[in-house]
């Protein structure tokens, strides 16, 4: 039997200038799993993992972390909890004016919980974990397309999360570097455990990673479920989707 959700969201409605982006939202995602959200651009899938990292609010609903509503939580616990998330940005978010080594210590020196010792340590193990190694004095400038996404996939993982949010990860790179993206986030969940989130527009590759599949249409979830039940679906918005993502690809 399946475990009850990690994360789970109840009618939550999210409102810009009187623009519904996010109209009753219901969503689980589970621990250990890749959940991949789906969906048309402008949906609001991006505004939908803000909610999850605490950058925005809901206007009402429900956020339930492990059972418990996040609005009830109190200050110490929501640090706990987003302690324990990463986020790896759109476009990987690195700083140019940092070196390779800085740009992955990041998270670990504005904690300021962590030594100079451990930090260096946690780095150089992500590093040598995602055969990075030996650029440390390197600027992103200096990188491929392909190095910077594991520089950023790095600095994502050094502070151990359980549970990773990937914004669009593929912006921008070409088929071949697309499945590399997704082989190494398949890959490194599997060896690290940790739950990962994944907004993206990679129709059909992301179904390959995917555990659980989200498809997010004008403001509510219109389907949740595995990569058979997406092409097993007689709903007529998942199969219009579908169709013309493969149009566009031919």
């Amino acid at each position: 039997m399946r475990p009850p959700p990690i994360i789970e969201f109840k009618n939550v409605v999210k409102r810009f200038n009187g623009l519904t982006v996010l109209n009753g939202i219901n969503l689980s995602i589970y621990q250990g799993e890749i959940t991949a959200i789906i969906g048309k651009s402008g949906t609001g899938k991006s505004v939908l993992l803000k909610h999850i990292i605490g950058l925005m609010e809901s206007d009402s609903g429900t956020i339930l972390i492990s059972g418990n509503p996040l609005s009830e939580m109190g200050r110490d616990e929501k640090r706990r909890f987003r302690r324990e998330l990463s986020y790896m940005f759109q476009e990987n978010a690195l700083f140019d004016s940092l070196n390779i080594f800085d740009n992955i210590a990041l998270p670990l020196v504005e904690n300021r919980h962590y030594p100079k010792p451990e930090i260096r340590q946690k780095v150089q193990t992500r590093m040598q974990q995602l055969n990075i190694e030996g650029i440390d004095h390197k600027f992103p400038s200096e990188l491929s397309g392909g190095m910077k996404k594991r520089v950023a996939l790095a600095r994502a993982l050094v502070t151990d999360p359980n549970m990773v949010l990937f914004d669009e990860p593929t912006t921008g790179l070409d088929p071949i570097r697309k499945r590399n993206v997704h082989h190494m986030i398949q890959s490194y969940q599997k060896q690290f455990g940790f739950t990962a989130v994944i907004v993206s527009h990679d129709i059909p590759d992301i179904f390959d990673i995917a555990q659980h599949i989200a498809m997010l249409d004008n403001g509510v979830i219109e389907f949740e479920g595995t990569k058979d039940d997406v092409f097993s679906s007689r709903n007529p918005l998942v199969k219009s989707f579908i169709q013309d993502v493969d149009q566009v690809k031919k």
